[in-house]
């Protein structure tokens, strides 16, 4: 997989060299790029943002340099080959399946905006050259697209074969199974008091099964109703 980055802060990214990213990218299991929108500027104060038509508070992002960029970074790339991804509270939610589906895409662009955004007429343009996805990281409002770019990138990656060690780990994680994750526990067993439960220490494969998944009931249930599928219990069942 690819992954490209267009940003008027390549530096904040620099973050993608460390961990597991930083490994699968020395690995060549992920080629990732990183741009500055104003190297396609042409003139001397390389500027990006301009006026909003209408009047009305902030700057608009110019669409020149972002068309440049684009087509720069398209080349003659098949439309069907990428998929240009713009972060932006008015995108669809970005979750652990949009995470899967992503993840088996030969080519991804990240198009971070500022400000109040790009010129909507640049995704309008990228969705001639290739698929366009608006996608927001939750309901709430970031200074740029690029802290939402880097979770998704690393929500992304970490899915591609190769990134993660143990792949049998990413199965039993918050949101693969639709539930949230169960809690974990390490050495010792005891610590400040506070003991492992018995199940886990019984190795009893089935039972700690069937205490993992009643804790991951127990947690959506607290803390994420809205995930339970409307088959699931009104209380789980207590493991012995």
């Amino acid at each position: 997989m690819r992954i490209d980055i267009v940003t008027i802060f390549p530096e904040f990214f620099g973050v993608l060299d460390v961990s597991l990213l930083g490994k699968a990218r020395r690995d060549g299991v992920l080629e990732l790029g990183v741009h500055d929108l104003r190297d396609w500027t042409h003139d001397r104060h390389r500027t990006v943002d301009d006026t909003p038509y209408g009047g009305g508070a902030g700057m608009v992002m110019k669409p020149e340099p972002w068309g440049e960029a684009l087509d720069a970074l398209l080349g003659e790339t098949d439309a069907t080959d990428a998929v240009v991804v713009f972060p932006s509270p008015a995108g669809v939610p970005f979750t652990q399946s949009l995470a899967r589906e992503l993840a088996a895409e030969p080519r991804i662009i990240f198009a971070c905006g500022r400000y109040e955004g790009i010129d909507a007429r640049v995704a309008d343009y990228a969705a001639t050259r290739a698929r366009v996805l608006e996608v927001s990281l939750g309901d709430y409002v970031l200074n740029g697209g690029e802290v939402a770019a880097m979770a998704m990138i690393e929500a992304i990656g970490r899915l591609v074969p190769g990134v993660v060690g143990n792949p049998e780990s990413l199965v039993e994680e918050s949101h693969e199974s639709g539930l949230l994750e169960h809690p974990s526990y390490t050495k010792p067993q005891v610590w400040r008091d506070r003991e492992v439960p018995e199940v886990l220490r019984s190795g009893n494969h089935a039972l700690v099964a069937a205490w993992r998944h009643e804790q991951s009931l127990e947690r959506t249930r607290r803390v994420r109703p809205d995930l339970l599928p409307p088959e699931a219990p009104a209380e789980a069942p207590r493991t012995r």
